[in-house]
Order: structure tokens, then sequence, then C-alpha cells
């Protein structure tokens, strides 16, 4: 990765395993995938209603030649849980963009119309 890991928390209290999951997080995806350029992640408790009980929002920003992937994810209860599946995401999409470099991406047929 060329710019630093940039972690953000919000909200509640920040601990240093939610950090250090955050960072291996990030690290699979650049073994993954080793043109990544930049990765923001940001985890927040935007929404404090005292009868839902806590909601945890992810997103993270990974920043690629050409663009930006980003995910956002929201999970009730489980920071844990809304990392795993805003990463599990994250991989997709760049296992979507890294066919499109290579060129393995299907392009469809054009239908042929019956009309006239």
């Amino acid at each position: 990765m060329q710019i630093p890991l940039q972690i953000t928390i919000r909200d509640f209290e920040q601990s240093a395993a939610l950090e250090t999951h955050i960072r291996e997080k990030v690290k699979k995806l650049d073994e993954f995938f080793n043109h990544i350029m930049s990765c923001r992640v940001v985890v927040e408790m935007p929404h404090k209603h005292h009868q839902q009980g806590k909601q945890f929002n992810v997103r993270i920003d990974i920043g690629v030649a050409g663009g930006e992937i980003v995910v956002n994810r929201d999970h009730a209860e489980d920071v844990y849980v809304a990392l795993r599946d805003g990463f599990d995401a994250a991989k997709r999409q760049l296992e979507d963009y890294a066919r499109k470099l290579r060129g393995d991406v299907k392009k469809h047929e054009e239908r042929r119309s019956s009309e006239g």
C-alpha cells in the first residue's frame, strides 16, 4: 500500500484489539490484491437508540488505480460482525476489479431484434 492505513473509530471506546483486527483484515486484502494504493476504515456507532441497542456502521474506502472501492455495512450489536461483512464485501469488489483489469469480464452479446 502506498499510503498508510487510516483507521477512525467514532462514538464508542477504541480498543487495541479492534485496531489490530482491522489491521489484520486490511493486510489480508493487500496480500490478495497488491495494487491497493490506500485504505481508510471508519467504524462508528452513529445511532444511540435505547430500545434498539447498539448499531455499528463500517465504511471501507479502498483506493485503486483509476478509482475507489467503497463499502458500507451496518450491524446491530457486534462490531466484529460488521467488520467481517464489510471486508468480505470489499474482497468481492476487489475480485471484480481484478477481473476487469485482466479482461476476464464476460461481455453480453447484443440481442438481435426480430423486428423489421
